[in-house]
Protein backbone atom coordinates (compact mmCIF):
# COMPACT_ATOMS: atom_id res chain seq x y z
CA UNK A 1 0.00 0.00 0.00
CA UNK A 2 1.67 3.27 -0.77
CA UNK A 3 1.72 6.23 1.75
CA UNK A 4 3.57 8.62 -0.29
CA UNK A 5 6.78 10.04 -1.50
CA UNK A 6 9.17 9.19 1.41
CA UNK A 7 10.85 12.32 3.97
CA UNK A 8 11.74 15.08 2.80
CA UNK A 9 15.67 16.26 2.51
CA UNK A 10 16.24 18.57 5.80
CA UNK A 11 16.67 22.33 4.59
CA UNK A 12 19.22 24.33 6.59
CA UNK A 13 20.15 27.62 6.81
CA UNK A 14 22.28 28.94 3.82
CA UNK A 15 24.53 31.46 6.07
CA UNK A 16 25.27 28.62 8.00
CA UNK A 17 26.22 26.59 5.52
CA UNK A 18 28.16 29.14 3.91
CA UNK A 19 30.23 29.69 7.42
CA UNK A 20 30.51 26.05 7.68
CA UNK A 21 31.75 24.22 4.63
CA UNK A 22 28.51 23.22 3.04
CA UNK A 23 26.72 24.17 0.23
CA UNK A 24 22.95 23.74 1.85
CA UNK A 25 22.45 20.63 -0.47
CA UNK A 26 24.04 17.71 1.22
CA UNK A 27 26.10 15.45 -0.89
CA UNK A 28 24.84 11.70 -0.98
CA UNK A 29 27.59 9.17 -1.57
CA UNK A 30 25.40 6.97 -3.22
CA UNK A 31 24.42 9.71 -5.89
CA UNK A 32 27.91 10.32 -6.65
CA UNK A 33 29.11 8.82 -10.20
CA UNK A 34 32.59 7.27 -9.90
CA UNK A 35 34.65 9.68 -11.33
CA UNK A 36 33.16 12.51 -8.91
CA UNK A 37 34.03 10.76 -5.65
CA UNK A 38 38.25 11.51 -5.42
CA UNK A 39 37.24 15.49 -5.70
CA UNK A 40 34.57 14.96 -3.29
CA UNK A 41 36.92 13.10 -1.06
CA UNK A 42 39.72 15.48 -1.50
CA UNK A 43 37.43 18.43 -0.50
CA UNK A 44 37.42 17.15 3.56
CA UNK A 45 38.95 13.87 3.55
CA UNK A 46 35.73 13.13 5.28
CA UNK A 47 32.58 10.80 5.61
CA UNK A 48 29.74 10.35 7.97
CA UNK A 49 28.35 7.03 8.18
CA UNK A 50 24.76 6.91 9.55
CA UNK A 51 23.83 4.04 11.50
CA UNK A 52 20.31 3.27 12.31
CA UNK A 53 18.25 0.16 12.65
CA UNK A 54 14.68 -1.72 11.71
CA UNK A 55 12.56 -2.47 14.61
CA UNK A 56 9.85 -2.12 16.52
CA UNK A 57 8.74 0.62 17.63
CA UNK A 58 5.06 0.71 19.51
CA UNK A 59 1.75 0.50 17.79
CA UNK A 60 2.39 3.88 16.01
CA UNK A 61 5.13 4.27 14.56
CA UNK A 62 6.85 2.68 11.35
CA UNK A 63 9.57 0.04 11.46
CA UNK A 64 12.34 2.55 10.33
CA UNK A 65 12.37 5.52 12.96
CA UNK A 66 16.16 4.88 14.09
CA UNK A 67 17.45 4.52 10.39
CA UNK A 68 15.21 7.49 9.40
CA UNK A 69 16.47 9.74 11.83
CA UNK A 70 20.36 9.19 11.68
CA UNK A 71 19.60 9.64 7.85
CA UNK A 72 18.12 13.03 8.15
CA UNK A 73 20.72 14.59 10.48
CA UNK A 74 23.10 13.51 8.65
CA UNK A 75 21.68 14.59 5.52
CA UNK A 76 21.53 18.00 7.54
CA UNK A 77 25.10 17.85 8.75
CA UNK A 78 26.53 16.78 5.06
CA UNK A 79 24.07 20.23 3.88
CA UNK A 80 25.64 22.24 6.64
CA UNK A 81 29.58 21.39 6.26
CA UNK A 82 30.11 19.91 2.70
CA UNK A 83 31.17 16.24 4.38
CA UNK A 84 29.37 13.09 2.26
CA UNK A 85 27.19 10.78 3.90
CA UNK A 86 26.94 7.07 2.59
CA UNK A 87 24.38 5.74 2.29
CA UNK A 88 22.35 4.49 6.52
CA UNK A 89 23.07 1.43 7.85
CA UNK A 90 19.38 0.13 8.30
CA UNK A 91 20.15 -2.94 10.39
CA UNK A 92 20.85 -2.88 14.32
CA UNK A 93 22.27 -4.60 17.19
CA UNK A 94 18.19 -4.69 18.36
CA UNK A 95 17.58 -8.19 19.70
CA UNK A 96 16.91 -6.58 23.04
CA UNK A 97 13.38 -6.31 21.56
CA UNK A 98 12.62 -9.71 22.26
CA UNK A 99 9.33 -11.14 21.16
CA UNK A 100 7.59 -8.07 20.09
CA UNK A 101 7.33 -8.27 16.12
CA UNK A 102 9.21 -6.38 13.07
CA UNK A 103 12.41 -6.26 14.38
CA UNK A 104 14.90 -7.49 12.18
CA UNK A 105 18.28 -7.92 14.05
CA UNK A 106 22.07 -8.39 13.30
CA UNK A 107 24.39 -9.82 16.24
CA UNK A 108 26.93 -7.28 17.96
CA UNK A 109 29.61 -9.24 16.03
CA UNK A 110 28.02 -8.92 12.45
CA UNK A 111 27.74 -4.71 13.65
CA UNK A 112 31.17 -5.04 13.95
CA UNK A 113 32.26 -6.31 11.00
CA UNK A 114 30.03 -4.94 8.58
CA UNK A 115 31.01 -1.61 10.05
CA UNK A 116 35.03 -2.20 9.34
CA UNK A 117 34.47 -3.56 5.63
CA UNK A 118 32.14 -0.20 4.94
CA UNK A 119 35.25 1.56 6.71
CA UNK A 120 38.10 -0.13 4.60
CA UNK A 121 36.15 0.53 2.12
CA UNK A 122 36.13 3.93 2.55
CA UNK A 123 39.43 4.13 3.75
CA UNK A 124 40.36 2.57 -0.10
CA UNK A 125 38.89 5.35 -1.36
CA UNK A 126 40.62 8.26 0.35
CA UNK A 127 38.48 8.84 3.19
CA UNK A 128 40.37 9.34 6.26
CA UNK A 129 38.00 11.26 9.08
CA UNK A 130 35.21 8.82 9.46
CA UNK A 131 32.05 10.28 12.02
CA UNK A 132 30.08 7.26 13.00
CA UNK A 133 26.59 8.83 13.70
CA UNK A 134 24.24 6.35 15.86
CA UNK A 135 21.09 6.75 16.33
CA UNK A 136 20.31 3.31 18.55
CA UNK A 137 21.46 2.99 21.93
CA UNK A 138 22.21 -0.66 21.36
CA UNK A 139 24.97 -0.38 18.41
CA UNK A 140 26.85 1.93 20.56
CA UNK A 141 29.13 -1.32 21.33
CA UNK A 142 29.88 -2.78 17.98
CA UNK A 143 30.35 0.76 16.71
CA UNK A 144 33.46 1.80 19.12
CA UNK A 145 34.74 -1.65 18.30
CA UNK A 146 34.91 -0.95 14.72
CA UNK A 147 36.05 2.08 15.44
CA UNK A 148 39.19 0.90 17.90
CA UNK A 149 39.83 -1.45 15.01
CA UNK A 150 40.17 1.08 12.39
CA UNK A 151 42.07 3.45 14.66
CA UNK A 152 44.99 0.69 15.48
CA UNK A 153 45.12 -0.39 11.82
CA UNK A 154 45.79 3.04 10.39
CA UNK A 155 48.33 5.32 11.39
CA UNK A 156 46.56 8.11 9.41
CA UNK A 157 42.84 8.07 10.38
CA UNK A 158 40.29 9.53 12.56
CA UNK A 159 37.36 8.03 13.71
CA UNK A 160 34.69 8.62 15.82
CA UNK A 161 31.30 7.52 17.27
CA UNK A 162 28.61 9.85 18.42
CA UNK A 163 24.67 9.99 18.36
CA UNK A 164 22.80 12.04 17.18
CA UNK A 165 22.14 14.36 20.51
CA UNK A 166 25.39 13.82 20.86
CA UNK A 167 26.36 18.22 20.96
CA UNK A 168 24.07 19.54 23.07
CA UNK A 169 23.30 18.44 26.83
CA UNK A 170 21.44 15.31 27.52
CA UNK A 171 19.46 17.86 30.32
CA UNK A 172 18.06 20.16 27.27
CA UNK A 173 16.56 17.10 25.27
CA UNK A 174 13.08 17.42 25.45
CA UNK A 175 11.52 13.77 25.69
CA UNK A 176 9.18 13.46 28.81
CA UNK A 177 11.27 10.55 30.28
CA UNK A 178 12.74 11.03 33.79
CA UNK A 179 14.05 7.44 33.99
CA UNK A 180 15.18 5.09 31.31
CA UNK A 181 18.99 5.44 29.70
CA UNK A 182 18.88 3.00 26.86
CA UNK A 183 15.44 2.18 27.47
CA UNK A 184 13.61 5.39 26.50
CA UNK A 185 12.14 4.23 23.24
CA UNK A 186 8.67 5.45 20.62
CA UNK A 187 8.60 7.82 23.26
CA UNK A 188 7.42 11.90 22.71
CA UNK A 189 11.03 13.13 21.51
CA UNK A 190 11.25 10.35 18.85
CA UNK A 191 7.65 10.35 17.81
CA UNK A 192 7.93 14.25 17.53
CA UNK A 193 10.86 13.75 14.96
CA UNK A 194 9.14 11.23 13.04
CA UNK A 195 6.17 13.89 12.50
CA UNK A 196 8.36 16.37 11.16
CA UNK A 197 10.57 13.97 9.06
CA UNK A 198 8.10 11.07 7.77
CA UNK A 199 4.72 11.27 8.80
CA UNK A 200 3.32 8.72 6.46
CA UNK A 201 4.74 6.33 8.99
CA UNK A 202 3.08 8.34 12.28
CA UNK A 203 -0.18 6.85 13.46
CA UNK A 204 -1.01 8.96 16.43
CA UNK A 205 -4.67 7.23 16.99
CA UNK A 206 -2.74 4.59 17.67
CA UNK A 207 -0.09 6.36 20.11
CA UNK A 208 0.50 4.82 23.82
CA UNK A 209 2.63 5.64 26.76
CA UNK A 210 4.64 4.03 29.56
CA UNK A 211 5.61 6.16 32.72
CA UNK A 212 9.16 5.33 33.00
CA UNK A 213 10.07 4.20 36.05
CA UNK A 214 14.13 3.74 37.93
CA UNK A 215 15.91 1.03 37.68
CA UNK A 216 19.53 0.05 38.29
CA UNK A 217 19.27 -2.85 35.38
CA UNK A 218 18.96 -2.44 31.17
CA UNK A 219 16.42 -4.88 30.44
CA UNK A 220 14.70 -6.28 27.08
CA UNK A 221 11.88 -4.03 25.71
CA UNK A 222 9.52 -6.57 25.91
CA UNK A 223 10.64 -7.17 29.53
CA UNK A 224 9.47 -3.96 30.85
CA UNK A 225 6.74 -2.98 28.16
CA UNK A 226 3.80 -4.19 26.37
CA UNK A 227 3.24 -2.08 23.48
CA UNK A 228 7.24 -1.57 23.03
CA UNK A 229 6.77 1.86 24.25
CA UNK A 230 8.76 3.54 26.97
CA UNK A 231 8.19 7.32 27.71
CA UNK A 232 5.31 9.13 28.48
CA UNK A 233 3.29 12.24 26.66
CA UNK A 234 3.85 10.60 23.43
CA UNK A 235 0.14 11.44 22.71
CA UNK A 236 1.49 14.98 23.11
CA UNK A 237 4.01 15.06 20.46
CA UNK A 238 3.83 17.58 17.63
CA UNK A 239 5.61 17.51 13.89
CA UNK A 240 6.46 21.59 15.47
CA UNK A 241 8.50 20.05 18.08
CA UNK A 242 10.54 17.15 15.78
CA UNK A 243 11.32 20.45 13.66
CA UNK A 244 12.54 22.13 16.40
CA UNK A 245 14.79 19.22 17.68
CA UNK A 246 16.09 18.23 14.38
CA UNK A 247 16.94 21.59 13.49
CA UNK A 248 18.94 21.94 16.60
CA UNK A 249 20.35 17.77 16.35
CA UNK A 250 21.75 19.06 12.75
CA UNK A 251 23.08 22.54 13.58
CA UNK A 252 24.76 21.75 16.62
CA UNK A 253 26.57 18.60 14.97
CA UNK A 254 26.96 20.38 11.97
CA UNK A 255 29.52 22.63 13.93
CA UNK A 256 31.22 20.13 15.84
CA UNK A 257 32.36 18.31 12.60
CA UNK A 258 32.98 21.03 11.01
CA UNK A 259 35.63 21.91 14.00
CA UNK A 260 36.43 18.48 13.53
CA UNK A 261 37.32 18.01 10.07
CA UNK A 262 39.54 21.00 10.54
CA UNK A 263 41.29 20.22 14.06
CA UNK A 264 45.22 19.91 13.50
CA UNK A 265 47.20 16.64 14.51
CA UNK A 266 48.71 15.97 17.96
CA UNK A 267 52.46 16.57 18.10
CA UNK A 268 53.81 13.64 20.68
CA UNK A 269 54.89 15.10 23.41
Amino acid sequence: MSRGTGPELPVVDAGLAARLGGTGTPVQWELLTSPEVPGVVAATGAAIVPVGATEQHGPHLGLNVDAAIAHHVALGVSALTGVPVVPPVVYGVSGSHGGLPGTLTVRPETMVMLLEDVLESLYANGVRQFVLLNAHTWNAGPMEVAADKLRVRHDDVRVRCIFYVTAYPGSQVDGRVTYGRGLMHANYFETSLMLHIDPQVVHMDRAVSLEDRDTFWDYRTDQVSASGVWGRDVEQATAEHGAAEAERCIRTTAEVVAAAVAEPWPTPR
